[in-house]
C-alpha cells in the first residue's frame, strides 16, 4: 500500500515541475500562456503523469506493454525534471538575499528564458544519457587468489550476472546483448545473483525467444541461479508492491522457464562441481519463496562441506558478510543493489550496504556485488553502469 500513500507526494511534485514550465514556457513566448495552448498542454501532461496507473490497471496487452515502457522512460525524466529544477530554485533564492547581484538582470525575462532553457538541455542531456547507458553492456574484470587446493584446477573464471529485471523494460534485444557479451569471455562457470524476473511473469516479452537464447550460453560447469526479491509473481505499481497475506512465491511458470533455459537454480543448496570446489545459493533475504520461511545461516551452509575446498556462495543481497567469512566461505557473489542505478542513488546506497558496489576483502573471503545488467523503474542508468563481471580465481 507504500505506493497508494505516495501517490500524494507523486501528484504534488508533477503539479510542481508543470507549474514551473508553464510559467518558462509565458517567459520565452506569450502567446504559450494563452489559454487555447495551456490547456491541451495540461491535459497531455496529466495523461504522462497518470500513465502509470492506466497501465497497471490494463490487462496484459501490447497497449500495456507500450505504457509501462513510456512511464519507465518517464519516472527517470521526473526525477531528473525535480532535481535540476529544485536545484536551480534553490540557488535562485541564495542569490536574491545577495546584496552585490544586479537583482534586475539576474531575474530578469531574459536571464528567466536563458535559465529555464540550460534546464531542459540538461534534463534532456541526463534523460537520453541515461536511456542510452542503460543498453550498453560493459565487461568488469576482477582477480581474486584464494588460498586453497581446488582439485586440478590452478584458476576459475566465473561470469557474474544478477539484476536481469526481465519484464516491460528488459527485453530479447539486452538478453541477446548479455548472452553474446558472456559467451565472448569463454567462461567455466556462469552464475545469476537474483532478480532474474520483473515481478511479473506475463511481463516477458517472449518466453520461448528468451529461453532459446538464455539455452545459448556457453559454460563448461554450467549455469546456476538463485532467486532475488523481485523473482516473485505479484504486480507493482510506481516500484511498489501491495500487502498481501499470501505467500510471497515465484510463479511455477518461473521455475519451468529457468529449467527450459538450462539454468539450474539453488534454493538454499549446495552443489560440488568437478570434486573441485562448492558453489551454495542461497534463497532472498526478506523473501525466500516458497517452502522456505528461513533461510539457511551462514554456519549451517558450511556444515558437512570439505572446507579445504573452495567455497563460493550466491547470494543475491549482500548481507551477513562477516558472518559467511567467519564460517569458511571463500567468494561472496551478490547484486541487488544496482549501485544506485541513477545518480544521486549511487551515493546514497552506500549508507545502506557495507559493500553497495565492486569488491570487498572480509577478513579472508572476497565479496563482489554487481551494478546489473537491467533496471528497475526508471530505464535509466546514470552514473552507474550496466555490467557482467568476469572474475579470475586463482588457486593454490
Amino acid at each position: 500500500m507504500v505506493a497508494v500513500y505516495m501517490s500524494p507526494g507523486y501528484l504534488i511534485l508533477c503539479f510542481y515541475v508543470l507549474w514551473r514550465t508553464l510559467v518558462w514556457l509565458e517567459k520565452c513566448c506569450p502567446y504559450l500562456g494563452k489559454k487555447r495552448v495551456r490547456v491541451p498542454f495540461i491535459l497531455i501532461y496529466i495523461a504522462v503523469v497518470f500513465c502509470i496507473l492506466i497501465a497497471f490497471l490494463l490487462g496484459h496487452s501490447d497497449a500495456r506493454r507500450l505504457l509501462k515502457q513510456f512511464s519507465n522512460v518517464w519516472l527517470g525524466v521526473l526525477l531528473y525534471s525535480l532535481l535540476v529544477i529544485i536545484l536551480v530554485d534553490l540557488l535562485r533564492l541564495i542569490l536574491k538575499r545577495l546584496p552585490f547581484l544586479g537583482k534586475e538582470k539576474l531575474f530578469s525575462v531574459k536571464a528567466h528564458r536563458i535559465i529555464g532553457g540550460v534546464c531542459a538541455l540538461c534534463i534532456c542531456v541526463l534523460s537520453v544519457a541515461g536511456i542510452q547507458n542503460a543498453d550498453n553492456i560493459q565487461v568488469t574484470e576482477y582477480e581474486l587468489y584464494v588460498d586453497k587446493e581446488a582439485g586440478d584446477l590452478d584458476s576459475l573464471n566465473i561470469i557474474l550476472v544478477a539484476d536481469l529485471h526481465m519484464g516491460y523494460s528488459i527485453g530479447i534485444r539486452q538478453i541477446e546483448q548479455m548472452v553474446e557479451k558472456i559467451n565472448e569471455e569463454d567462461p567455466d562457470l556462469v552464475v545469476i545473483a537474483g532478480d532474474i524476473f520483473d515481478n511479473e511473469y506475463e511481463a516477458l516479452e517472449d518466453p520461448e525467444a528468451l529461453i532459446d537464447i538464455l539455452k545459448g550460453i556457453r559454460s563448461k560447469y554450467g549455469v546456476y541461479a538463485c532467486y532475488g526479491n523481485h523473482d516473485i509473481q505479484e504486480k507493482i505499481l510506481a516500484g511498489f508492491t501491495f500487502s498481501s497475506k499470501k505467500e510471497k512465491a515465484s510463479d511455477p511458470r518461473m521455475d519451468a522457464f529457468l529449467e527450459q533455459a538450462g539454468i539450474r537454480l539453488l534454493r538454499d543448496e549446495g552443489v560440488l562441481i568437478g570434486d573441485a570446489f562448492y558453489l551454495y545459493g542461497r534463497p532472498d533475504y526478506n523473501r525466500p519463496g516458497r517452502g522456505i520461511v528461513i533461510r539457511k545461516t551462514p554456519a549451517q551452509i558450511t556444515e558437512g562441506m570439505d572446507l579445504r575446498k573452495p567455497v563460493i556462495v550466491l547470494d543475491h543481497e549482500p548481507k551477513e558478510l562477516q558472518e559467511l567469512a567467519d564460517a569458511g566461505v571463500d567468494v561472496d557473489l551478490c547484486g541487488h543493489t544496482h549501485d544506485g542505478q541513477m545518480f544521486p542513488g549511487n551515493l546514497v546506497v552506500r549508507f545502506f550496504w557495507e559493500n553497495s558496489y565492486g569488491y570487498l576483502q572480509k577478513d579472508r573471503m572476497h565479496n563482489i556485488v554487481t551494478s546489473g545488467v537491467g533496471v528497475f523503474g526508471p530505464d535509466m542508468r546514470v552514473g552507474t553502469k550496466c555490467e557482467i563481471c568476469r572474475i579470475t580465481v586463482r588457486f593454490r
